[in-house]
């Protein structure tokens, strides 16, 4: 039976959060919905004290700011963007158009269609977090998306040039400094300088997920996101350093982010646990991964591996990392996960900046029913149906005749009806069901 040396607060605590932050967003979309522009510069002057009279960085500015990038800079992040787009594109090539005649006469088929237009959200206002401009800008090029634009908030009052050349470098059609609601309004509702997408995609604070939200269904979006989650799955082949710098390693990312060890091992639970109060003496940023490893760190110890995975598949978490005898197996049984990654030698770290994979990914437990943003998210599987034969149509009409009426549609029967008079040579009554042929006809 799972044992908890260490437990987070519980679920109460953040449903009070979400419901205070629900209002304020609700009451902010509202504005942009009736003032536009002015609402968003009202918003940006009062949230991250950035003015300008155009948000939209123009050509000059971009190239000034990849001017203040050295050339490794540039060159780390073309490698980055490399590995983005060689493994987008080959996630592209497996989804191919489809046509099939799957009766005599009657074709049906699908396409991949690419999404018109998309805002990309690259937060920004704590860190620079430019690898959410390849995950998203680069994705959606990828999938052929013909308008993609972008919205990152300033850094130290400022574009931040990392991010405005990671933007640019992607491919970004429209590169706005921008950050929050606003940015997420601007880009989902519109204004008089900012043309609406058609969907909406990149992580950010609490405000930012809860904007989306409720913006869905206006437009669409890539998932419903928390606070980034990491899950490491250890046995005895690993040690509590190791451990213990993956755990941190995503912790600092925010107070609220849930860093959780999964272990057989009580001797390594505690060995981790120790060099986790180690690692928060000398980490830069370990005010804020103490924060979040005292109020939502966990360490849960199981019988066996057999638990771990089930456990595993409970919290359903962001990022799962595995370091075990048998890292592969866990890779075969995981169900609920955002991202695996897999042995000691690759972490999470590794995902989020310059693997490959998106970093997008399900948190809050999503991972249940949805994967993370990949190409595939870009385009809409659109199908299409042919009927080339009067034989075939009138065929199908009988069958459609006879399911409409059992659901008392006429309008529908109807619909196959005059094809069966006209294409099958037929005398159907109006409004009557096409009765089976005999065997004579």
């Amino acid at each position: 039976m799972a044992i908890w040396l260490k437990r987070g607060k519980d679920a109460e605590y953040r449903a009070d959060a979400d419901r205070k932050v629900r209002a304020t967003v609700e009451e902010i979309l509202g504005d942009i919905e009736k003032r536009g522009d002015a609402a968003v510069r009202d918003l940006s002057r009062k949230f991250d004290n950035w003015d300008r009279a155009e948000f939209r960085l123009s050509p000059a500015e971009i190239d000034a700011c990849m001017a203040e990038l050295s050339d490794q800079d540039l060159s780390d992040i073309a490698f980055a963007q490399t590995q983005v787009r060689n493994f987008a594109q080959k996630q592209r090539a497996t989804l191919t158009d489809l046509e099939v005649e799957t009766l005599p006469g009657v074709t049906l088929g699908h396409k991949h269609v690419p999404i018109a237009a998309v805002g990309c959200y690259v937060p920004g206002g704590k860190y620079p977090l430019l690898a959410s401009a390849h995950m998203s800008v680069l994705t959606a090029k990828v999938a052929g998306c013909g308008r993609v634009i972008t919205c990152a908030p300033p850094f130290n009052g400022r574009p931040a040039p990392a991010i405005v050349a990671a933007q640019h470098m992607a491919g970004a059609d429209e590169i706005y400094v921008l950050g929050g609601i606003q940015a997420i309004g601007a880009m989902a509702i519109g204004t008089e300088s900012i043309k609406p997408v058609d969907m909406l995609v990149g992580p950010g604070n609490a405000f930012v997920a809860e904007a989306k939200r409720q913006l869905y269904g206006r437009v669409g979006i890539d998932l419903f996101a928390g606070p980034t989650e990491t899950l490491v799955i250890a046995d005895d082949t690993v040690d509590g350093e190791i451990c213990a710098t993956d755990l941190l390693g995503q912790a600092e990312h925010g107070p609220t982010t849930p860093a959780i060890l999964l272990t057989n091992s009580e001797k390594l639970a505690r060995d981790t646990m120790n060099e986790v109060q180690r690692l928060l003496a000398i980490l830069p940023t370990g005010d804020v991964a103490r924060k979040a490893w005292e109020d939502f760190g966990e360490v849960i110890v199981c019988d066996s591996h057999e638990e771990m995975l089930a456990e595993a598949d409970r919290i359903a978490s962001e990022h799962v990392q595995v370091m075990t005898d048998r890292d592969m197996w866990f890779r075969d049984n995981l169900t609920n996960y955002g991202a695996l990654f897999l042995g000691p030698r690759t972490n999470v770290a590794y995902g989020d900046k310059v693997i490959g994979t998106n970093h997008t990914l399900p948190t809050m437990k999503a991972a249940r029913y949805t994967g993370g943003l990949w190409v595939g998210k870009f385009l809409k599987t659109c199908t299409w149906q042919r009927v080339d034969t009067d034989e075939a149509s009138a065929m199908i009409g009988e069958y459609a005749s006879r399911l409409s009426m059992l659901e008392g549609f006429v309008g529908h029967a109807e619909q196959g009806n005059i094809r069966v008079r006209r294409y099958g040579g037929r005398n159907i009554p109006y409004g009557t069901a096409a009765s089976p042929r005999v065997a004579a006809e």
